[in-house]
């Protein structure tokens, strides 16, 4: 058995890896790499492998950088399943459609033409079989999969692939400890090898249990200041995270009374993912919804699905909260509210996520003035501030926890999706921990299993 990595391989995005057995080969996640020209020019390329020879598409979740380039997959000739959770199948076809319609915005301004089509996207689609977790799956002749809730977003998972008398777990992204309306990560069972994302391996995060205080005042002090707080966000999990608290502060009578927009079709469409699935949720939220608490509705906040609702927003005075994506800044509407409000004093960016390097929130987090935006000269005179309790990947801290809730340690740990610093800051404190080498495959490497 051999697994070959071709994305996420010391790096954070296009989560992408063979696993060839004697009898077949499969595909563990299939996304887009993001942040850069050169991450563009990946996803155009073709594959290192010949689409037409995969026999099956395992997914961990449905963020773009784990699902974004199945489209393209099918469109050079992948005829296969594709399975995930059914939450994860729902949420990935939102994604393809919005990414879809960002790509054809971005080709008809004079950008590339868009990796795939409408009906890619649909052919992808009609592959899509859903599972549950904790039942073995067939996926393949000789391999069974068996998806475990990873904590991380509505219906992710880490995956557990028995093949040719070998147990291996792609852990997909690990959740973050105390994430609201989540179910906790489930431990990691007995295994030969263990395939670990790292994108905060390198970090210990700020204590979770602050940030809805960290939130609170960072909304007071901008509706004292007559500002604008601008929160760009991921669509799937970290806005309806945020909700799911600024409901709390409203409901509490802890923050001013202020308009706050959700603006962000693709988030508005996964909520109502999430209003579907409520069986996902942990106990808490549970609790919250039966006792007539609808944590995704509350007052003062405003949805704008459409760009004219959008473009309202501008006409409304401050202050106000704008809750946008992309969350890395790459695209979407926050990049308008950026460009009109980066040059106020009194207005707050609040970074709540991962960012990617070479992307336009990695340099606004990184103290960069002036930025450009739609070709704009922008001078950042507003506050840029971050709560890294919200990030909804694991820190150093927990990965290490994780391996060691494990019956025994995995006799193998391979480092994905992680830039090569945070990678060499986790792999010695795995080797310190449990005496254990770890590997760090780059891009187009093999391994032998």
């Amino acid at each position: 058995m051999k697994i070959s990595f071709f994305g996420a391989a010391q790096e954070v995005t296009g989560s992408c890896f063979l696993l060839e057995t004697d009898a077949t080969k499969i595909l563990i996640d299939c996304g887009l790499f993001q942040g850069s020209e050169e991450a563009d020019q990946k996803n155009r390329s073709p594959f290192g492998f010949d689409p037409k020879q995969i026999s099956a598409v395992l997914i961990t979740h449905g963020h773009l950088d784990h699902t974004g380039r199945i489209p393209k997959l099918t469109r050079e000739g992948f005829q296969g399943k594709i399975f995930g959770t059914a939450p994860t199948t729902e949420i990935a076809q939102l994604i393809w459609e919005d990414t879809l319609n960002l790509m054809q915005y971005n080709f008809e301004k004079g950008g590339p033409e868009p990796v795939y089509s409408a009906q890619d996207a649909a052919a992808a689609g009609r592959l899509l079989t859903g599972v549950s977790y904790g039942g073995p799956v067939e996926v393949a002749p000789g391999v069974r999969a068996t998806w475990h809730d990873a904590g991380h977003i509505l219906g992710s998972s880490f995956i557990e692939i028995e093949a040719e008398g070998k147990r291996l777990v792609f852990s997909g992204d690990i959740g973050n400890s105390d994430v609201p309306i989540l179910k906790d990560l489930e431990q990691l069972p007995q295994i030969d090898l263990l395939l670990m994302e790292s994108t905060y391996g390198g970090h210990i995060h700020e204590d979770p249990k602050t940030r809805v205080e960290e939130l609170r005042a960072i909304i007071t002090r901008t509706v004292k200041e007559r500002g604008v707080l601008m929160i760009p966000a991921f669509a799937i999990e970290r806005i309806q995270e945020i909700l799911y608290e600024l409901s709390s502060l409203v409901r509490d009578d802890k923050i001013p009374h202020v308009p706050i927009y959700l603006d962000s079709p693709l988030a508005i469409k996964v909520t109502e993912v999430f209003r579907k699935y409520q069986e996902y949720y942990d106990p808490e939220a549970v609790k919250r919804l039966s006792m007539g608490d609808n944590f995704f509705e509350f007052a003062g906040l405003q949805v704008t699905p459409r760009g004219e609702d959008s473009r309202m927003i501008n006409d409304i005075p401050a202050p106000k909260v704008i809750i946008a994506g992309a969350g890395m800044m790459t695209g979407g509407r926050i990049l308008h509210h950026l460009r009109r409000y980066l040059r106020n004093k009194n207005s707050t960016l609040l970074i709540v996520g991962y960012q990617a390097r070479g992307t336009l929130g990695r340099k606004l987090l990184d103290g960069v003035s002036p930025v450009h935006i739609y070709g704009e000269r922008v001078d950042v005179k507003a506050k840029i501030m971050k709560i890294g309790g919200y990030s909804a990947h694991a820190d150093r801290a927990r990965l290490v926890s994780w391996i060691d809730g494990a019956p025994t340690p995995p006799k193998r740990i391979v480092l994905i999706h992680g830039e090569p610093e945070s990678q060499e800051i986790l792999a010695h404190d795995i080797h310190d921990t449990f005496s254990l080498q770890v590997e760090r495959p780059g891009f187009g490497e093999q391994i032998a299993v």
